[in-house]
């Protein structure tokens, strides 16, 4: 293969623009980018909808981005014609993954800021990961119509933020597009060109992927260095496999083939890869046989921190579960599984996730996108398990603690929440962090009105309920954002509850030993109003080793047998009770206690009618 030195490349580079849209959830993001393709044209009027980018219905049913998207506009500027690469991006806290893609890939970021909510948690940390990665950031005031707007209190915020001038904040309302045409010109005349080498060897860096069931593993990549065209036989970095290209363009609304894409661009690789483990978010390619000396860093693998059972409804669906997870995490690179089996539920999975809404999310596109429905267990995060021989072992699921006799200590994921809210629900905020075994590290007023607040607290604590707590007690006003910190060490107990006498290893928790009692004893009435009534009792039991803390009993359903005695002597109808009385025992013996789906949900809504 022959490389060929070619001075256009440079001036090529010059008129191509790179940048990503972040901001708070439901500030704007989708609906700016739809008013920026109606203003280059990338779209024509008939195929125009809302949320154009967001192209699934889970998206536009919950009003937020899932899957960050990559489009290029073509746009006319003072008779040059340049190329915007647009990598719209979630702002959702629990989709934070999705955000580091897309800034690893600009040069530049419009912030967005709801001129009526003002800067949010979420806002501060996409912006200070942009910051890191050396973007230009362009700020920007949306939904200035609205009655509630207070332009100038928020465009304070913003320069309090970013140290800008008033003067250089773009006021627009992206639902009507006024004032959204001179971003156009901002973005090409204050964000900077790509830099690259376009002689050098090829160095792209992948940001997504997603799986054609006809063409296979189709990767999206940006190139730093060199370029790249069809027939090149290429590389993949890290996992050193080797391929032929068999097409590479640019995404437009949808894949538009180029033959080559050059240093500095966006675009897209199919090279039938069949295989996700393939294919690994973040990795870099390169030319098989003049690669480059090291892959592009700054990129982070994402790590679960949520983990829960999926098991098939039916049993003997086990295998198509397993084709369609495989299927499913092309789609979703933060999403892993691995086979499990349970005493109550049978073969599955244990599956990792980001956060709730991301178990939440992932549960409804398996049923819509896969007509998969499954049962999901009671969601716990990942624990350290230091034991007496000195080992380390991670532990999702607390049917795989070693026995308390061989556990020298165990340390629980800890994260930095911040959250910011109106002062006026600042002291309901500050109980609900304690009740969560929170520890208060920062508090400052970003303006006469509005508060931030940093805490030190368990992610076991945030799992469950926090989110929709602090949304209900700040009547939605409060933002919440948080990053893991480490792990630390923390008086955990292995809470197991016992049906008619034997573990439901999937009611399993690992819980702090201050709330251990309080959790068993609610556990126990929530499963005695969900279980069905047997021809027995059923004894539930909350229990920690040998230890019973709690206990309710479902009553068991009983015939009247003495209803035909009428008079006669007492003896008789005893005698009927007590072989009623051993019938009941034999069936307890030999009786299984079938579990509802909602009894492994219980434990989130536990708190609800306190």
């Amino acid at each position: 293969m022959t490389y060929i030195c070619r001075p256009e490349g440079v001036s090529r580079m010059k008129n191509i623009r790179n940048f990503c849209i972040i901001a708070h959830i439901d500030h704007g993001k989708s609906t700016l980018a739809d008013r920026l393709l109606e203003l280059t044209s990338t779209l024509s009027e008939r195929d125009m909808e809302n949320q154009v980018l967001d192209d699934m219905d889970l998206e536009k049913e919950k009003g937020i981005t899932i899957k960050s998207h990559a489009i290029q506009m073509d746009y006319n500027y003072h008779g040059e014609r340049y190329k915007l690469n647009l990598i719209d991006t979630p702002g959702h806290v629990d989709f934070s993954y999705e955000v580091s893609r897309s800034i690893a890939s600009c040069e530049g970021a419009l912030l967005v800021v709801d001129a009526s909510q003002g800067v949010q948690a979420q806002t501060i940390s996409n912006l200070y990961l942009a910051i890191d990665h050396g973007l230009e950031i362009i700020p920007i005031l949306n939904k200035i119509d609205m009655d509630s707007a207070q332009p100038e209190v928020v465009a304070d915020q913003i320069c309090d933020l970013i140290g800008c001038d008033p003067d250089d904040i773009y006021r627009i309302s992206a639902k009507t597009g006024e004032g959204v045409a001179p971003i156009l010109d901002a973005i090409v005349e204050k964000i900077p060109a790509p830099q690259g080498d376009p002689d050098a060897p090829l160095q792209a860096l992948i940001f997504d992927s997603v799986f054609n069931s006809f063409r296979g593993v189709i990767a999206y990549f940006k190139v730093k260095n060199g370029s790249i065209r069809k027939g090149d036989e290429v590389k993949f970095f890290n996992t050193g496999m080797e391929y032929d290209t068999e097409e590479v363009g640019v995404l437009k609304m949808k894949l538009q083939p180029t033959g080559e894409v050059g240093c500095g661009d966006v675009g897209y690789i199919i090279t039938g890869i069949k295989s996700a483990v393939e294919v690994k978010v973040g990795d870099t390619i390169t030319h098989a046989r003049r690669a480059c000396s090291e892959a592009i860093a700054g990129f982070e693998e994402v790590k679960p921190m949520v983990f829960a059972g999926m098991y098939p409804v039916q049993a003997d669906k086990f295998e198509e579960l397993r084709s369609t997870l495989e299927k499913f995490q092309l789609n979703d690179a933060s999403f892993v599984y691995e086979p499990e089996s349970s005493l109550a539920l049978g073969s599955g999975f244990r599956c990792g996730f980001l956060d709730l809404l991301h178990l939440e999310i992932v549960q409804e596109r398996l049923f819509r996108e896969f007509d998969m429905d499954v049962i999901t267990t009671v969601p716990n995060v990942s624990y350290k398990v230091y034991t007496t021989q000195g080992e380390v072992l991670d532990v999702h699921n607390p049917s795989g603690l070693p026995a308390p006799t061989l556990i020298d200590h165990i340390e629980e994921p800890n994260i930095r929440a911040q959250i910011i809210s109106k002062s006026e629900f600042f002291g309901p905020i500050m109980k609900l962090c304690l009740d969560k075994r929170g520890i208060l590290v920062s508090q400052h007023y970003i303006t006469a009105d509005r508060v931030e607040l940093n805490y030190d607290m368990p992610l076991s604590e945030i799992v469950f309920d926090f989110y929709d707590k602090l949304k209900s007690i700040s009547k939605g006003y409060a933002s919440f954002d948080y990053h893991l910190t480490g792990f630390r060490p923390a008086r955990l107990v292995k809470l197991d509850i016992l049906l008619n006498g034997e573990p439901a290893d999937a009611l399993s928790t690992l819980i702090h030993e201050d709330n251990a009692y309080t959790f068993g004893r609610k556990m126990c009435e929530k499963l005695k109003d969900l279980i069905p009534r047997q021809q027995f009792d059923i004894p539930i039991q909350a229990a920690i080793g040998a230890k019973i803390i709690a206990r309710e009993t479902v009553k068991q359903v009983r015939k009247d047998v003495t209803a035909k005695c009428y008079g006669g002597d007492i003896s008789r109808k005893k005698k009927l009770l007590e072989k009623q009385k051993e019938g009941k025992k034999k069936m307890r013996s030999l009786g299984s206690v079938q579990v509802p789906q909602e009894a492994f949900m219980a434990v989130l809504k536990l708190d609800s009618d306190d």
